[in-house]
């Protein structure tokens, strides 16, 4: 990861925030991007102290196209490409499916899928420059598998996947790379506004998915970690 540009989408969440932190203390230039200019300050500011290299943070909103391009401007300017694209951003909608409104529906389609869409497709236009890149999707487990309760939102994240495959097969020629990450239910802000009754102590960590994402990363070149499923042992799917 030597000097590697790294741009973190969905920055101040919980897996988003956990592996800022890591990411600080290695050899990688930094751009974080989120929706709230003010938590991406605070974010910045709790990073450890070790941090030599300048952070470049850009409020985003990325269900906006322009948006997410001038992101991608932002950083190439700063830092003179990117390497590395982790989308961490998303939200849920969990309800009933004869529950769920159009406005929910366009809540998950466009943050989830349409969000993560756009800064693939713009991250990978400049990695296509230097012949190299590395996309990592942090889809979920519900990009995988069904939930009651959970069809908005899965058809988001099934959607993740399924772009996600095939920017895989047209950018290989490119020297740029996917990782889906299917992670369990991970004790972040996310479950704040979930009603569902659901045990986030038997969770897995932010951390921990960050060390998932970390370990993607530190692959060998020649080694491609195309899917990492991670889930607590008390809630498995297989």
């Amino acid at each position: 990861m030597h000097d590697k540009v790294v741009v973190v989408v969905g920055a101040t969440g919980g897996i988003g925030s956990a592996l800022a932190r890591k990411l600080a203390v290695e050899d990688t230039r930094l751009v974080l991007a989120a929706r709230d200019s003010d938590r991406l300050a605070t974010l910045v500011s709790q990073l450890p102290t070790t941090a030599q290299k300048p952070i470049l943070t850009v409020p985003t909103d990325i269900t906006q196209p322009q948006q997410v391009k001038t992101l991608m401007e932002k950083a190439v300017v700063q830092f003179g490409q990117i390497d590395i694209l982790v989308n961490a951003a998303g939200a849920g909608v969990m309800k009933q499916y004869n529950k769920v409104e159009p406005d929910d529906l366009d809540a998950m389609l466009d943050l989830n899928l349409k969000g993560s869409f756009y800064t693939c497709q713009a991250a990978a236009e400049v990695m296509k420059e230097k012949r190299f890149g590395h996309i990592c999707n942090i889809v979920g487990i519900l990009g995988k598998h069904s939930m009651a309760m959970a069809s908005a939102y899965c058809a988001s994240k099934f959607g993740v996947v399924g772009f996600s495959k095939c920017m895989a097969d047209e950018l290989r020629r490119y020297g740029i790379k996917f990782t889906l990450f299917y992670l369990g239910g991970v004790d972040t802000p996310f479950w704040d506004a979930i009603s569902l009754k659901v045990d986030r102590s038997k969770m897995l960590t932010p951390e921990t998915a960050a060390n998932a994402i970390l370990f993607a990363l530190k692959a060998d070149p020649q080694a491609v970690p195309m899917e990492i499923n991670i889930q607590p042992e008390s809630h498995l799917f297989f």
